[in-house]
């Protein structure tokens, strides 16, 4: 493994670097205030190639690796993870449709996401099924003429209020568990598919988050992306990615907050001197930037073994779980080192720390990977 990053990817990362410092800072606080979807800025990751850079050359990606993918979310989570999070999942549903959509779906479709014309969400989470896929009660029963109808509700999906298309976790038959869960590529237009309740947010503001209801929703037999127990093992296989996604978003935000702290700390006074000379905040900020370098590294570990196709459930999971958990951690010390003002929606640590409390929840929670790590150790 390659510590040090290759011509190319130190272009993204300062790429990623300057469109988060110039473009997503200036705006961060904004779109945390108004809760809105910031179009603009998704389509200037496209104009930028960020949007779509795993994506193959073929419909119009740039190949990237996913080291290099991880360098850019972690870069632009430091200026606004709530569009960091939104770059992060195009490349997750580009994988999905790459990998298991027909080649005139492929067409039809990656172009369209990698420009940033049209959005595409996987709707998987529902009331009584998170992490536990399995547990699925949307359900597409197949029908005389072959087609299949869709019923259910899925919640807190992200970017449902504006999504153009979804990547629907189905179960043809709830009997048989896993085993009856399927993927399917449902088209916004299609009647039955409505946008539901906007959900509110803590923190991570901006992401369009709503649920999604399918009413009678006919669907052809080819929007089957993943046949029945194909679509469990899919899902499952795209949290890999995902993992290694919100653990660089963790990271970055981890980044944004330490950076406030330490210039904070060189200039707040206290006893006639910057609080960065006392020792007891010293030592806050030091361990702030080791926790830091560490989830940075066990996520540019993850990435480069996913480049290297090796399996990363484990590695996925451990680098998801300890990124998430330090970002907690210098959030919550963000705060401390800020003191009142840290506390006040003022300050960028306010949101930070705001938006960090979700990173332990989403893409499988804290309590999640562990039993993912321990199972994968004794197995």
């Amino acid at each position: 493994m390659q510590l040090d990053l290759n011509e190319t990817q130190l272009i993204i990362q300062q790429t990623a670097r300057n469109f988060a410092e110039n473009e997503l800072k200036p705006r961060a606080r904004e779109i945390d205030e108004n809760d809105h979807f910031a179009r603009d800025l998704y389509l200037r990751m496209a104009e930028l190639g960020l949007l779509g850079m795993t994506v193959s050359s073929d419909h119009g990606g740039s190949d990237a690796d996913t080291v290099s993918w991880a360098i850019a979310l972690e870069e632009m989570s430091r200026g606004c993870a709530a569009v960091a999070d939104m770059q992060g999942l195009c490349k997750l549903m580009c994988d999905l449709i790459e990998q298991n959509a027909t080649p005139e779906q492929q067409q039809q479709l990656l172009p369209a996401l990698v420009s940033g014309e049209k959005i595409c969400v996987i709707a998987q989470t529902e009331p009584g099924a998170g992490s536990d896929v399995a547990s699925v009660r949307t359900v597409a029963r197949q029908q005389p003429n072959g087609n299949y109808l869709l019923n259910g509700t899925k919640h807190f999906i992200t970017a449902g209020a504006i999504c153009d298309w979804a990547v629907v976790v189905a179960t043809t038959d709830p009997a048989l568990g896993r085993d009856g869960i399927s993927l399917f590529l449902v088209d916004r237009e299609t009647e039955g598919f409505t946008v539901g309740q906007k959900t509110r947010l803590l923190g991570m503001r901006g992401l369009a988050t709503s649920e999604l209801v399918f009413e009678n929703c006919e669907i052809p037999e080819s929007a089957m992306l993943a046949p029945p127990g194909a679509g469990f093992r899919k899902a499952l296989g795209s949290l890999n990615a995902g993992r290694i996604s919100i653990g660089a978003q963790a990271v970055g935000i981890a980044q944004a907050a330490f950076e406030e702290s330490l210039d904070y700390a060189r200039v707040r006074q206290t006893f006639k001197q910057p609080i960065a000379k006392h020792q007891a905040v010293q030592f806050k900020l030091a361990d702030m930037s080791m926790r830091i370098e560490a989830a940075r590294l066990m996520l540019r570990k993850a990435a480069y073994l996913h480049d290297m196709t090796r399996p990363i459930i484990r590695e996925a999971s451990e680098a998801k779980l300890f990124a998430s958990e330090v970002l907690q951690y210098v959030t919550d010390e963000a705060v401390q080192i800020h003191g009142a003002i840290g506390y006040s929606a003022e300050s960028t640590v306010e949101r930070l720390y705001r938006d960090a409390r979700v990173y332990r929840i989403w893409e499988g929670t804290s309590e999640i990977q562990r039993m993912i790590i321990g199972r994968q150790l004794i197995a």
